[in-house]
């Protein structure tokens, strides 16, 4: 059995240096760690020969034909856009604005947040396990904020008011993930390729710009992000639950 100390390293996370601050710099080719050749290479987003994720309409759920839609979109995809969720789109883009603002504090302020050695939570990256690990061309910020003693008190205090409010309402946990564009997007991917091991996971993008790729079949499907729509991912947690589910139905 795990000892305490070894449970409060699992994630734990190398400290490695903000892709934002790099990108600021005249780059004429990317560090070394940040080429992906270990990566499959990303679909071209303009092609409309690809599946389409399925949207569902929250405000159509009542009916048979948009929750048959709903479980096909679990079973079969594991991901679905959401529309007509219900939340505002004043907030939604209030949330927006903070987190942009956020990512453009000061490197100063941003120290302050950043990763402690050994943990996860702050700015920076997650997963980094080696000073030879391929990195991804973009800058996270993750926290724990409920329940509330776990919160850490050197992060959540320092964090801009408004974005603390937004956190401490409902949300357990939070990551944001900021991509860095570049000259040489061939070379370097924002996100690794990898599957959430929680029950659910709601995303909202700050803008419409493609990126997010959902592996389909053995390929990758761009998403289409619709505006002020929330992408749904089926975590792996909720994997398991839906297909032990229709293994007992059959």
């Amino acid at each position: 059995m795990a000892t305490k100390s070894e449970l409060a390293k699992l994630g734990a996370s190398l400290l490695v240096p903000s892709v934002q601050e790099l990108a600021k710099e005249p780059l004429t080719k990317l560090p070394p760690r940040y080429v992906r050749t270990d990566e499959d290479p990303p679909v071209a987003s303009h092609t409309n020969l690809l599946p389409q994720v399925p949207v569902i309409d929250m405000q159509k759920l009542s009916s048979q034909e948009e929750r048959d839609l709903l479980h096909h979109a679990c079973k079969d995809w594991g991901f679905f856009q959401l529309i007509n969720h219900g939340v505002s789109t004043s907030l939604l883009e209030k949330m927006k604005m903070e987190v942009q603002q956020f990512f453009n504090l000061p490197m100063e302020e941003k120290k302050k947040l950043w990763q402690r050695p050994d943990e996860i939570e702050g700015f920076g990256q997650a997963f980094v396990v080696s000073e030879e690990q391929k990195l991804n061309w973009g800058d996270m910020f993750y926290m724990i904020t409920l329940p509330t003693y776990l919160r850490k008190p050197h992060l959540f205090p320092n964090l801009p008011l408004t974005l603390r409010f937004f956190l401490s309402a409902s949300l357990n946990h939070f990551t944001v993930k900021y991509t860095i564009p570049n000259e040489i997007p061939e070379l370097a991917i924002g996100l690794s390729a990898h599957s959430d091991p929680v029950g659910l996971t709601i995303l909202l993008q700050i803008s419409e710009m493609e990126g997010l790729q959902v592996k389909k079949d053995g390929g990758w499907v761009p998403i289409k992000p619709l505006e002020n729509a929330f992408i749904v991912n089926i975590g792996d947690i909720m994997e398991v639950m839906i297909s032990n589910a229709c293994s007992i139905s059959l």
